[in-house]
């Protein structure tokens, strides 16, 4: 058999801007250098803004020999346009497969993800299926040809019910350290587990607190009890049976980020619990010798669970919390959530000087939002100040 020469193949795949009669009469065959998917449909749900948000990945794969630069993408559903990206957004959101920072093109074979987060005015319909329509230029293509236009990507939007569930900490001051849906630490924080691609941490949250000051932490850097919310208990966030229990791993020095921490050591001292149709909530980083539950045990909500800690891959004391469904932390699809009721008594002004707070113990310049709104069955959004009831 004879084969075919590099150069040819690559002619073949790139003009791009050619097509053929198919096999039924009308029907043409375009190339599409882009391939698009989604591989986890978006589940609606209520952020603390009144808003109904869908958050989901759009997945890019380059089928071509050269850069594919992303220049426009459209969201469509229901009876139009949704939402509609930039190149300079795109750019902020489109990571190639494997790495964490973002870049508005994909080099040649490669795969990406872009990250996409569509808000929904309250009372609108939301939309029961998702297309989208991306405009690239595509380097290998002939001149004059280069400039393309796909459709792709469908998806049927997943109308299942979203977990209610009550707060895991008690009190006020805590700040929702990046929560959904922008934030680039876990809702991007894609992982190759058990030989798929699995976003656990998608609407995850890094609970911290302020003290009177504003303060994260008081007091030498280094030392745990600096630190608010170390020691805070954790509970229950709803009736349930618990599914894992981890527990005996040392507390890390804050302010120093851990080395050589395995897989099944990441989450530190952790729980998990089984709160029914396919939700599991999982809580991260407590003290060593704390937790007070074991596996199979059934809890009631509000009950304790064991006390804040710094265990595992963590750089300070917190409290992490997500919701899965399936009882792993890592080999298991994030889900989103909505809290019964809370408060939301200011707002941060960002991640960065969030984390300028946490490094050098200097008060953290809250907006505050007076009087405090009152949030039922929301999600906390990302960087704000939330208090529960105690």
């Amino acid at each position: 058999m004879r084969i075919l020469s590099r150069s040819f193949v690559v002619l073949v795949l790139v003009a791009l801007g050619a097509h053929a009669s198919a096999g039924r009469a009308g029907e043409t065959e375009n190339m599409t250098p882009l391939l698009l998917d989604v591989q986890d449909p978006p589940v609606p749900f209520r952020g603390s803004d009144g808003l109904v948000h869908l958050v989901y990945e759009l997945w890019m794969t380059n089928f071509s020999s050269a850069d594919v630069s992303v220049k426009k993408v459209e969201v469509l559903g229901g009876d139009g346009m949704l939402q509609s990206l930039d190149a300079a957004t795109i750019a902020t959101r489109l990571q190639a497969a494997g790495q964490r920072e973002s870049a508005g093109t994909l080099a040649g074979s490669a795969q990406g993800l872009l990250f996409l987060h569509v808000t929904i005015a309250a009372g609108a319909a939301i939309p029961t299926h998702l297309s989208h329509r991306v405009t690239v230029h595509a380097s290998a293509a002939p001149p004059g040809r280069q400039e393309i236009v796909e459709s792709g990507g469908e998806v049927t939007v997943d109308r299942q019910t979203v977990v209610s569930i009550g707060p895991a900490l008690r009190g006020e001051g805590y700040i929702s350290a990046d929560s959904c849906c922008d934030a680039t630490r876990h809702t991007r924080a894609a992982l190759p587990v058990n030989g798929r691609v699995w976003l656990a941490q998608r609407y995850a949250v890094d609970w911290e607190e302020l003290d009177a000051q504003g303060r994260i932490y008081a007091g030498p850097r280094e030392k745990l009890e600096s630190y608010t919310i170390f020691g805070k208990p954790v509970v229950a966030v709803a009736d349930a049976v618990v599914a894992s229990v981890t527990d005996g791993l040392p507390e890390q020095t804050p302010g120093r980020y851990p080395t050589d921490i395995p897989l099944d050591e990441a989450d530190g001292n952790s729980v998990i619990l089984d709160l029914g149709e396919q939700h599991y909530a999982m809580y991260a980083h407590m003290q060593p010798g704390t937790i007070r539950v074991r596996v199979g045990q059934r809890v009631a909500a509000g009950q304790l669970i064991g006390l804040v800690g710094n265990s595992g891959n963590s750089v300070a004391p917190h409290l992490h919390f997500q919701v899965n469904d399936k009882p792993s932390s890592f080999a298991s699809n994030g889900l989103p959530y909505e809290i019964k009721e809370f408060q939301v008594t200011g707002k941060c002004p960002g991640t960065k000087a969030f984390d300028e707070a946490e490094e050098k113990g200097t008060p953290l310049a809250v907006t505050a939002i007076s009087p405090a709104q009152q949030v039922k069955g929301a999600m906390p959004l990302d960087q704000l100040i939330i208090s529960f009831k105690p």
